[in-house]
This record gives structure tokens, sequence and C-alpha cells, in this order.
């Protein structure tokens, strides 16, 4: 069976400006301090769960992961493009990475205590979103922590907006209907942050970020 169109256009997209784009979260990984203590929180929350075994879903050249595993956690990095995997590899040698698609991820049921996916569901049509918050939530264990991060509107008339991304087709994402959606896939959101935009925002859009548990059984 082949594979979703969205999934074929996404990978092209990044191996194509694999380089690119690590250039460019190398220059700015690290400035924002809203993004680094929800990762903290994260962090501490999974500690609090057994295993401490996260995944980085759509990692891209894997500084994240690597950032997670100096928090403590068991982190590992998969990300559909075998060329920013390839910089993962060779930027963090000591981190697990593999390639793999969040639709369908090759991890067994309930063997995570963290899913992390960190501006990476935003390339995945709306209507498809559930599928894809129905296997985070077959691979965590119940209690485990799900951080999502994606670009928010405050419109909830619909799911999402396209927009014109450079790399790949994107959505900016409705941060209430998201929610909803998760809580039907068995989440229970713990906290929400919304970032206003930048001043030097190409776009203006808001950053949101979602923390929640998967619900215990």
């Amino acid at each position: 069976m082949s594979e979703p169109e969205f999934l074929s256009t996404t990978r092209s997209g990044y191996n194509a400006r694999a380089e690119e784009y690590h250039d460019l979260v190398r220059e700015t990984w690290g400035e924002n301090l809203f993004d680094l203590a929800m990762l903290d929180v994260f962090a501490g929350l999974v500690k609090a769960v057994e295993p401490r075994r996260v995944a980085d879903i759509g990692c891209g050249p894997g500084h994240v992961t690597a950032h997670l595993r100096t928090l403590g956690l068991e982190a590992a990095g998969i990300d559909l493009s075998p060329e920013l995997l390839a910089i993962a590899r060779r930027e963090h040698p000591e981190v697990p990475y593999s390639e793999g698609t969040m639709t369908a991820l090759d991890l067994p049921d309930a063997s995570l205590g963290g899913v992390l996916a960190r501006w990476s569901i935003i390339h995945t049509p709306p209507e498809q979103l559930p599928e894809v918050f129905a296997e985070f939530s077959r691979v965590l264990v119940p209690g485990g922590v799900l951080l999502l991060g994606f670009f928010a509107h405050t419109n909830d008339s619909r799911i999402g907006w396209q927009f014109d991304h450079t790399v790949a087709p994107a959505w900016r994402l409705s941060t209430n209907r998201i929610a909803r959606l998760l809580e039907e896939a068995g989440f229970r959101e713990k906290a929400r942050l919304i970032e206003s935009a930048s001043p030097h925002s190409k776009r203006g859009f808001e950053a949101g970020h979602l923390l929640l548990h998967k619900e215990q059984p």
C-alpha cells in the first residue's frame, strides 16, 4: 500500500533543505525560554512515570532529542527525512535515531512514558490528526505524557488553516479544537501555553504548547 501523499511531500521537502534547516535551528535553538520551560516540565512529569523512555517524533536534526537526554530521559528521535536523520546522527552520535512516520509508529503498545511532537504535526492534514493522536495514545503507558507544539489559532470555526510554509504544506491549528481531538483520543489536558507572536515573526502566528496525560484505564 502506498503511503499518504503528504508524507512523501514532507519527506522530499525536508530532504532537499536539510542542511539549510539545520543551520536555522542551530542559530535559534535555546533562545525561547517558554519553549525550554515546557520541555523542563515535560521531563519532570515523565520522570514520575515508568518507563522514562521518550520518543521525539519529527525530531529533525536531533537537537531537542539530545536536550531531553540531558534532562534525564531515555530519549530517541524519529523522523521521516533520511537527510535530517543523517545530520542528527552526525551531530549527536550518542542518541538513537530511526526513520518512521507518526501515522504508523514502529513501537510496541504502551512502551513509552512520554511523546514529544514539537512542530511536527503541522504538516499533517487536519482530517488525519485523529489517526496520529490515536498512535500517540497507543504507544504511551497509562499516565504517560504528551507535549505538542504547533502554530496556534484562537478561531475555533475549524481545526486548521493552511499557510505558505517554505518546505511543505502546513497548517495553523485551533488550540481548542486540537485539545478536543486529544480528549477523544484518551488524553486529559494538564496545561497549555500560548505565546504571543514575536515582533520579528514572519507570519505573526502564536505558538501553542499542549501538555497532556494519557488517561488511566
